[in-house]
């Protein structure tokens, strides 16, 4: 019983990938990336229900990211990244509790950010950036126990910028440029900060710079440019 499929980096693998694969009830790890793959996720991928990784980054996949996502309840990884993905997130994608990475960037995919994201308890690194995504940020982003990168760059999210996401004291990596997030910085920060990239610029944000960043244990890169 096949329990790993690598096909990665092969550069000329083109065509679609076959249903037939989602009838492998063993399988723990579907890498797929950096092909040439097209057409769109298959929509019974769902029934693989042992799969800790799906990596289909860096390929020409189209179509809506398949319900049946949200079924794969052992999945650690996720990367479907640099696709012509397109429609909205699956809004009960909080089902993955499993779920440590979840890279969605570089495609078309537009609507909210599902608050259901919030519930995955062991979600450390969230990218969706480099898509269409509207909407405001949901505030529970900012109470996740683990995250330490959020990547929502280059998208179409507007309104106020959550406090909790920079009065978390675990966010580490905080990129929320190219957007159109309105008002003043949140004056939350303070000695549990700690940023190794902290990046606001490109954005409609107003008024002073908060004075708490000053008591910030540490932020290695900030950008408030172009504002």
């Amino acid at each position: 019983t096949l329990t790993t499929l690598v096909v990665a980096d092969w550069k000329d693998i083109a065509g679609e990938i076959p249903t037939c694969v989602t009838a492998l009830p063993s399988l723990r790890i579907l890498d797929l990336i950096g092909n040439k793959l097209s057409g769109e996720i298959p929509a019974d991928v769902g029934k693989l229900s042992r799969l800790t990784v799906l990596n289909l980054a860096d390929n020409a996949l189209s179509g809506k990211i398949p319900a049946s996502i949200t079924q794969l309840g052992s999945l650690k990884h996720l990367d479907l990244s640099n696709n012509q993905l397109c429609g909205e997130i699956p809004e009960d994608f909080g089902n993955l509790a499993m779920l440590s990475r979840m890279l969605l960037s570089r495609n078309q995919l537009t609507g909210k950010i599902p608050v259901s994201v919030s519930k995955i308890y062991r979600l450390a690194d969230l990218d969706l950036s480099a898509n269409r995504l509207s909407g405001s940020v949901p505030f529970e982003l900012g109470t996740m126990p683990v995250l330490s990168t959020l990547n929502l760059d280059s998208n179409s999210l507007e309104g106020l910028i959550p406090s909790s996401l920079l009065s978390n004291g675990g966010m580490g990596i905080l990129n929320l440029s190219r957007n159109g997030f309105e008002g003043s910085i949140p004056d939350v920060f303070g000695s549990h900060s700690y940023f190794m990239a902290l990046d606001l610029s490109f954005n409609n944000l107003k008024g002073r710079v908060p004075s708490s960043l000053a008591s910030a244990k540490f932020i290695g890169h900030l950008d408030l440019s172009h504002n």
